[in-house]
């Protein structure tokens, strides 16, 4: 069955940029799934009303990214994980410990903060930034961990590995109940969404080190947010 694809929200750089961005939060959000066939290039350059030769950029870049596979006389297709990508998330059915999941985001996130700041292309820091946009602190606290689980996930994927990816998932999956208490207050949503612009401001200067060390503090201080009330 061939998707439905809605138009991009806005147009403030470059219209493929804008279309990258905007159908690879479809598929980080889960609304376009593995195995989804995308409209023919005319329809949908149509639907968003963009060029065929701006979705055609746009397409080229999540093919890049391997977020979808194109084929001659078949279309676009949004793909499957990779097998070691899959072989990995088996793990998460496993009873892991939450002080070693915590310790392995230790390690992982600031890597991931710092190749971000390597490899980020503009529809990358886009999708990054309209997060950002998107939090603050008078949301509900469930909203709030939804934005900071989608802007961990799509600084992930800036950095272009699917691997690291599927760790950050695993990760997320793991930390989600101790992740839930650093949202459930205002001043706590409010110091997590400030690390998160610490850290896109230094993905956003392409400056790998800054991006780490904002990463790390932020992890520091959402740890300390999760702590339990002593009452």
């Amino acid at each position: 069955m061939t998707a439905s694809i809605p138009p991009p929200r806005r147009r403030s750089r470059s219209v493929s940029t804008e279309v990258a961005a905007h159908l690879e939060g479809l598929i980080i959000n889960g609304e376009l799934r593995a195995g989804d066939r995308l409209p023919p290039e005319r329809e949908l350059a149509a639907s968003m009303n963009v060029s065929r030769s701006s979705l055609r950029q746009a397409m080229f870049e999540l093919e890049s990214k391997k977020l979808i596979e194109r084929r001659q006389g078949r279309g676009s297709t949004v793909v499957q994980p990779p097998e070691a990508a899959r072989l990995l998330g088996d793990l998460a059915e496993l009873d892991t410990e939450l002080a070693h999941a915590t310790e392995l985001r230790d390690l992982v996130e600031p890597r991931i903060a710092a190749l971000a700041a390597l490899r980020a292309v503009d529809s990358n820091l886009l999708s990054l930034s309209e997060v950002l946009a998107r939090s603050t602190d008078h949301l509900s606290p469930a909203e709030s961990l939804r934005l900071d689980i989608e802007f961990h996930t799509l600084l992930a994927h800036a950095a272009q590995n699917p691997l690291l990816v599927t760790l950050c998932t695993m990760t997320t999956e793991w930390t989600r109940r101790t992740r839930r208490l650093s949202h459930r207050t205002r001043e706590a949503r409010r110091v997590s969404i400030q690390g998160h612009r610490l850290i896109y401001d230094a993905v956003a200067r392409h400056d790998g080190a800054a991006a780490a060390a904002a990463m790390e503090r932020h992890l520091r201080e959402v740890r300390d947010l999760s702590a339990p009330r002593q009452d």
